[in-house]
């Protein structure tokens, strides 16, 4: 089954499905009120994030990081960053794009 990539006002969807008419289908379920901006094929069976495009680099273990943070925070995003915040000395925007990453992942 294809991977799509689907764009919506407000998300980016990734998602398995039979063609592109199925695929809208899963958005048009999930967010009824967004329009889809943008629906592309994929041209493999993976999705891979690139760590350097969200801004995370350097020899610190982020993911083990911010999933104690996590942890910590019981879910919390908002505490999760600042605990983030306070142990690696990130600033705002670098935290938040961490924690929101390993929130998505299932942490």
């Amino acid at each position: 089954m294809p991977l799509f990539e689907i764009e919506t006002d407000s998300h980016i969807i990734i998602t398995w499905a039979q063609d592109q008419d199925a695929a809208a289908a899963v958005v048009h379920d999930a967010y009824p009120s967004e329009r889809v901006m943008r629906l592309t094929k994929r041209p493999r069976d993976t999705w891979v994030i690139s760590k350097s495009a969200l801004g995370i680099q350097g020899q610190l273990d982020i993911c083990h990081t911010a999933r104690d943070c996590l942890s910590k925070a019981a879910g919390d995003k908002v505490h999760a960053i600042r605990l983030y915040m306070h142990e690696t000395g990130s600033d705002l925007e670098r935290a938040r794009k961490v924690i929101e990453s390993n929130m998505v992942m299932g942490w």
